[in-house]
Order: C-alpha cells, then sequence, then structure tokens
C-alpha cells in the first residue's frame, strides 16, 4: 500500500504504480524502477481524477536508487504521510472526502481498510471515517479549532481472511484556523491609580484580552489594544496611551492635578487580526492619588484667648486649618509648631485627628505676677513633605494670664526640726514661714494645724510659731523611725480664701523614760527537777539607754526563784530552786537597763506536778464527794426545823394570855416602836432587827392592868 515516500500518495494525488512515490511537499516522484515515464491521474479537491506529468526531483534527471540484488528482496518500509490540513468551520456538504489510502497489494488479494483512534472510534467518535473498499477518507462533519486542533489516527489494511497486510501508519489531521473567535477582555473594568503630576511616559496598569483562535500560525488571535475615549477630556483630551501590543496604559501628557479631576474613565479595545478583526471593549478607571502639592493654610490667621494662672493642661484656643490635598491622608493631616513667644515651654500643641484642628494648651501652670500676656507664632506644615517648593503658613495667638487667688506657699515646703522627747508642754519647737504669691493684694496669712495625729502640737495663727501642746513620746505608735510627721497649713484672707499645705517633720531625740522589760511572762514549771526558763528583755528607748541589762528579784521571789542575765545581756534566765507546791505564783523580776532605769515586771509562773520540761500541768485528781447526798440531808434538816418552829408557834397562839391595852408611860423599852404608818425607807431600813428577836425563855413578865 504505498503511500508519500512508500509508493502512495498524500492529499489529491493517488496511484497504483508501485514506482511512483510522493515528496515531502506532496509533489509525485518516481520510485527506483525501469526508468520509465508514467502518468499519475492526480486527484482535485473534490476527488476528480486530473492529469498531471510527474516530474523528476528538483529538476533533474530522474532519481536512481540502486537495484536490489537478486539474492536480497527489498524491505517493507512504514507508511509516511504529510500532515492532513482541514479548515474548521466548513460548510459541507458532508461527508467529504479528504485522502484516499491504498496498497500496492490489492493487485494480489482483495485488501479492507479502516481507522483507528481519536475521532474515528476514540472520543469523539464517528468524526471520520473510511471507505472499507476504496479507502476513501472522510469528514463527517465541522471542525472546531478551539475545541481539538489535533487529530492522531491510525489507518490499516487487512486482506479478506482479516490478516494485516500493512503496519499500521499514523495519520494526523490538523484543523486549521478561521476567525471565529472575538478578543475577551479579563476584566470588565480595570482599576489603576497614578500619582497627580506624573511625568508622560509614567507606567499605571496593563489591561489584559485572549483570543481563542490561533496566533502562532495565523493573525486570527493577534491581539491589538487602543484607546477609543477618555472622561473628562480634560486637561486634554489624550493624557494616556496604551502599548499596543501589551496593553500597558501610561501617561502621554502632563498636567494630571487630582484637585481638578480626580478619576479617569478610559474605554479600551482589543482588536485580533492584529487590529484588523474582532473587537471587544472595557472600561479602565485610572485614579488620581493625591501628593503634597497643597499647603496647609491657617483660617483664621490671628486668635486671641484668656487662661487663668496656675492651671496646667488647661486648653487654649484651637487653630483651623484649610487644606486642598485629599482629607484624611499624610498630605492633608496638619502638623503644628510654636515658632516663637514659647518662653519657658509653657504651651504646647497638638493636632486633633478627628478635626485636624493644632489644640494650644498650657504645658504648665502660667504665673500672673510673672508674665501677664503671651504673644504665640504658630507655623503648621504636612505629615509629608512637600513634593514642590511651597512657603509655611503661620498664625498669631495672644494669650492673656488671668490674676486668681493663689494659695500661700510654705518656705521650705517641709519644715525639719529636732526636739527632744522630753520637752515641757508650751515650749516651742520650730517656726514655720508663709508667702503668698498674691504680693501687690497685701493679703494676711493665718497658720492652723492641718493634721497633728497625736495631738501634740499648736501653732501661733499670726506668726506660726509651733509649740508642744502636750508630752511628746518618741516611742509612741505615732512616731515613725523616730520621726513625728504633721501638716500645716496657712489660709489667707482672699475671697474667697486659699490654702497652703506645709508639712513638719519632727524627730523626736530619745531620751530614758522607759525601763526593760521582759518576755514572756507567763512560765510554766515542773515542780520535781524544774527546767531553766529563758526570758526575752526589750527597752523601747535608743541606746546608750538600753542593755546591757541587770536582773534581780524583789517582794520575797528570791527565796524560792533565781535569775540570771544571759551573755549577750538581753536574755535572763529563770530558775526555780525551792520546792514549791503545784500552783500559781507571781514572781517579782527588777530589770535595770546600762543608765540604771529599772522597771518590775510580774511574771506569772505556774509550777505543775511534774518533773524536768513541763509540757503543761496535768489536772489534779478530785476526792469524789457526795454532795448532793449532803445538800439532801442538810435541807432535810431544815425542813424539820421549820416544822418544829411552826408548830411552836402555833401552840403560843392559842395560849390565852391578857396584856395591858396600853403600856405604862415610865416603860424604858425604847427600842420598841409602833409603826402605825407605811414604811421601807431608808430608816426603816437602818434600824437593828436583832432588837426585835427575844428568846422564848428570856421574855420579860408583862404586867397587865386591867382597866375598870
Amino acid at each position: 500500500m504505498p503511500m508519500g515516500r512508500s509508493g502512495g500518495c498524500a492529499g489529491p494525488y493517488s496511484t497504483e504504480e508501485p514506482d511512483v512515490g510522493e515528496r515531502e511537499d506532496g509533489g509525485p516522484v518516481r520510485l527506483p524502477g525501469v526508468g520509465r515515464a508514467l502518468a499519475v491521474p492526480p486527484r482535485d479537491a473534490a476527488g476528480q481524477p486530473e492529469p498531471a506529468p510527474v516530474p523528476a526531483e528538483s529538476g533533474r534527471s530522474p532519481q536512481e536508487l540502486p537495484r536490489a540484488r537478486a539474492a536480497l528482496r527489498r524491505q517493507k518500509r512504514d507508511w509516511v504521510i504529510p500532515p492532513i490540513k482541514v479548515p474548521e468551520n466548513e460548510r459541507g456538504p458532508f461527508p467529504k472526502k479528504l485522502v484516499q489510502i491504498k496498497s500496492n497489494r490489492d493487485r494480489d488479494t482483495k485488501i479492507f481498510y479502516s481507522i483507528t483512534g481519536q475521532g474515528a472510534d476514540a472520543p469523539p467518535e464517528g468524526i471520520f471515517t473510511i471507505e472499507k473498499e476504496s479507502g476513501w477518507m472522510k469528514v463527517t462533519q465541522p471542525l472546531d479549532r478551539e475545541h481539538i486542533d489535533k487529530y492522531h489516527l491510525f489507518s490499516h489494511a487487512v486482506s479478506e481472511n482479516g490478516k494485516p497486510v500493512e503496519e499500521p501508519m499514523e495519520i494526523i489531521v490538523t484543523v486549521t484556523d478561521q476567525n471565529d473567535n472575538k478578543p475577551q477582555f479579563t476584566q470588565e473594568v480595570f482599576r489603576g491609580s497614578v500619582s497627580e503630576g506624573a511625568l508622560p511616559g509614567t507606567s499605571i496598569m496593563q489591561v489584559t484580552a485572549t483570543d481563542a483562535d490561533d496566533a502562532v500560525e495565523t493573525y486570527n488571535g493577534v491581539i491589538a489594544y487602543s484607546i477609543l475615549s477618555q472622561e473628562p477630556r480634560e486637561p486634554h483630551p489624550q493624557m494616556f496611551t496604551v502599548n499596543r501590543a501589551t496593553g500597558t496604559l501610561s501617561v502621554i501628557a502632563s498636567g494630571l492635578d487630582r484637585e481638578r479631576v480626580r478619576e479617569y474613565t478610559l474605554t479600551v479595545q482589543a482588536a485580533d487580526l492584529d487590529g484588523e478583526g474582532l473587537t471587544t471593549t472595557a472600561l479602565a478607571v485610572i485614579e488620581i492619588a493625591d501628593v503634597n502639592d497643597n499647603a496647609p493654610e491657617f483660617d483664621p490667621r490671628t486668635y486671641e484667648a484668656a487662661v487663668p494662672e496656675n492651671v496646667a493642661g488647661r486648653e487654649v484656643a484651637r487653630l483651623a486649618v484649610t487644606d486642598l490635598d485629599e482629607p484624611g491622608t499624610p498630605a492633608w493631616r496638619a502638623v503644628y509648631s510654636i515658632l516663637r513667644g514659647n518662653d519657658g515651654g509653657a504651651f504646647a500643641i497638638s493636632t486633633d485627628p478627628a478635626t485636624n484642628e493644632g489644640v494650644l494648651r498650657t504645658a504648665q501652670g502660667l504665673d500672673y505676677e510673672a508674665k501677664q500676656q503671651f504673644v504665640l507664632h504658630v507655623a503648621v506644615a504636612n505629615e509629608v513633605p512637600f513634593v514642590v517648593k511651597l512657603p509655611m503658613a503661620t498664625a498669631t495667638v495672644t494669650v492673656t494670664v488671668e490674676d486668681v487667688n493663689e494659695a500661700p506657699v510654705f518656705v521650705p515646703p517641709v519644715q525639719l526640726a529636732t526636739v527632744s522627747e522630753d520637752v515641757p508642754p508650751g515650749q516651742t519647737l520650730t517656726a514655720c514661714t508663709a508667702q503668698d504669691p498674691d504680693k501687690a493684694q497685701g493679703q494676711r496669712i493665718k497658720y492652723l494645724v492641718g493634721h497633728d495625729p497625736a495631738g501634740w502640737l499648736a501653732v501661733h495663727p499670726e506668726n506660726g510659731l509651733v509649740t508642744a501642746r502636750d508630752q511628746l513620746d518618741r516611742e509612741s505608735p505615732f512616731v515613725k523611725n523616730s520621726t513625728y510627721m504633721a501638716v500645716l497649713l496657712a489660709v489667707d484672707d482672699g475671697s474667697p480664701p486659699a490654702t497652703g499645705t506645709g508639712t513638719l517633720l519632727l524627730t523626736l531625740l530619745d531620751v530614758n523614760d522607759n525601763g526593760p522589760e521582759a518576755e514572756p511572762r507567763d512560765i510554766t514549771v515542773c515542780q520535781r527537777s524544774p527546767q531553766p526558763q529563758l526570758l526575752t528583755v526589750t527597752d523601747r528607748d535608743l541606746p546608750p539607754n538600753t542593755g546591757p541589762f541587770r536582773a534581780e528579784l524583789t517582794h520575797g521571789s528570791g527565796d524560792s526563784w533565781a535569775v540570771e542575765v544571759g551573755d549577750t545581756g538581753d536574755t535572763v534566765t529563770l530558775q526555780l530552786v525551792a520546792p514549791l507546791e503545784p500552783d500559781t505564783y507571781s514572781v517579782y523580776l527588777r530589770l535595770l537597763d546600762q543608765p540604771g532605769r529599772a522597771q518590775v515586771t510580774i511574771v506569772t509562773a505556774r509550777v505543775c506536778a511534774c518533773e524536768g520540761q513541763a509540757q503543761g500541768c496535768p489536772q489534779r485528781s478530785q476526792p469524789v464527794t457526795a454532795l448532793p447526798f449532803v445538800l439532801a440531808a442538810l435541807g432535810a434538816l431544815l425542813a424539820l426545823l421549820l416544822l418544829l418552829l411552826l408548830l411552836l408557834l402555833f401552840v403560843r397562839r392559842r395560849k390565852v394570855t391578857k396584856e395591858p391595852l396600853l403600856l405604862p408611860e415610865d416603860d424604858t423599852r425604847d427600842n420598841i416602836f409602833y409603826y402605825g404608818e407605811e414604811g421601807g425607807g431608808e430608816e426603816d431600813q437602818n434600824y437593828d432587827l436583832r432588837q426585835l428577836h427575844r428568846g422564848l425563855d428570856a421574855r420579860p413578865e408583862v404586867i397587865r392592868n386591867d382597866v375598870a
């Protein structure tokens, strides 16, 4: 089955001569043979025969190939065919012949042809077919290069019995492009920005379009870009240009001014066929970015304000500015500074981030007596430098200081004094002085004690002399590190009065006014083999009014106890030296400091019925008594006696005894009184009731005087 170089034909050519082949460009060539001329019936595009001579290759005489030796047979060669090119979108009619495939062995046997591969028996199936007996390959429908641009198939030749007579040959069908797709922009709207004042040639952004058509073999997919319109058309109708091939937008004219035009809208076109074919459009929005090409201006340029003295952080004035640059940008945000007039750094200015105003405040308290007016020169700039040289705007702020009644000031504010803690009440300790800053007003100052936690001090209201009103005590809990702190007040007679405060730090010198004391004051020892008890000696005074200490026992405590001072001089050992019954005892311990001031500490000692180290006194066993029975017996006895007494009284009342109704006048029993009125007073309560009681056997005789 010769085809192409194997003896067949490509394209519209077909032949059954074994000695005729095809060149790479599709023309016929004679293969080695007898060297005779041959007429080949070529086929036109419609597959109709068309006579054509077969020229020699390259204008030379017919090619002579070496003859095969008689003993050798010609080797079988693979089929080779140039790619078949089929235009896309053909109208038909279909099926349409493409090429005829024939084998040179069809003289010997009947040959059947078939094709396999993409477009034949593989998806998409049925696009290509082949006539089984004639070998004509056909296309059954229009092709779409944008869907599949190349098909790879294989042709097969078999005999009637199904045995292959040729090796499968690859057939490549290339779909040639037609301009059936217009360009498509990747975005409907492209956005970019460029700084105002940008120079010509400044790149902004790139617009991009794609085309599904072939841009390699044809111009169908070659895109050219252009600008159709610009809005607004100022200050020049063509402020921008686009690179025809790349789509890069750039500035072409000077004069971009954000304060005049903030945004441009361009209509950009993409056309294939290198600008001559199908077209599409998109929008390119270019924002003009702000730069600092406008200086801020004060509005107004002069300010006047008044502020009271002695107030730090007080707002004095707000300075307003206008700036044509983009609000909220560094080119718009203002930065203020005080150029002149800010003596001593009395003022500070900052920017209000919400309003962009300059807020002028007092950095410290002003002094009316020192300066009554300030004239400040304030300048304003932006956070970023100007892109061009611009003048700096300034404003003038006149600040008047208002006089207020200032509080007196103690000189010094902290008064130090040192006195002995044993100064008598009424003695002068120190003198305090306060000055009134309002000297021109000639106000009088009155001194008072503001805070005196111990109540020791008094101050003279006019001259400020501080005296002791009570006994001082360095050991008082109100004294810290031998220093007593009090607060003094100085009040002027202004309207309203102003009060100044001063601090008095009084250092108290120690005197030996405290004797030593021992701790602990409760001890427990055993009755037998008692252990010594260690006591710690403390003295609230300061050296040298402390140790080393001495110790002795008084009030007879030395009969049963012994005391000894430790080696360090601040401890004593108390030892039971005589047997004592288990009980609680008071030990009188007299301690003396180094100068000889003594103080007696009473130590409560509990002697327990134990031996050695006391671990707490055990409870002594108490004999079990029949207390309830004793009480019951006593109660019964008392009840019996009471019954006997009542019985005797009853018998006595039953006995008839006549007595005179009136006592004789000379009766001397003055301790018997007649009570005919309610009593219960003091006189009744003080009467000795024992005079009313007489024994039954000691009654005197009663003389009855009968009344006739």
